[in-house]
């Protein structure tokens, strides 16, 4: 840090301002090297009865694919379908945004065989995170 003007700061409470200032000059740097891509959030919902979310699934598009962040289904709901359920519907929706595939991450303890039965392939590794564990990175091609 040659700059004595420029300081090091460990923010107590990041928030969504705090978190885009730090992500503009990424996504700058991004759209000058492979064009600016759209981004859209993805969100599907399981509800019961009485209109609760008893599950579901986040994610975002960009630079044509989609990105799951989450993916949870209460435990009295697993083994019923609803997880497939809303994997078909993130295919859907990616294609709709003409996106090339979808790509997500799970542990060792979660759900590796559930996403590989749907047809996505391990591209990547970290083992001991957490600890004793490992943490597996999949995708498929949806186009």
């Amino acid at each position: 840090m040659n700059d004595p003007a420029i300081r090091l700061e460990l923010v107590a409470a990041p928030d969504d301002a705090v978190r885009e200032a730090i992500l503009a000059p990424l996504v700058a740097h991004n759209d000058a090297m492979v064009g600016p891509t759209a981004r859209h959030p993805v969100a599907i919902v399981l509800r019961d009865a009485a209109g609760d979310i008893v599950g579901g699934l986040w994610g975002m598009t960009g630079f044509s694919w989609l990105f799951v962040q989450y993916l949870a289904v209460a435990p009295a709901l697993k083994g019923q379908g609803h997880g497939r359920a809303l994997m078909l519907a993130a295919e859907d929706e990616a294609r709709r945004f003409a996106c090339v595939g979808i790509w997500l991450d799970t542990f060792s303890f979660q759900a590796r065989g559930f996403y590989e039965k749907l047809g996505y392939d391990v591209v990547g590794r970290i083992d001991d995170f957490p600890p004793g564990e490992a943490r597996f990175f999949l995708r498929k091609r949806i186009d």
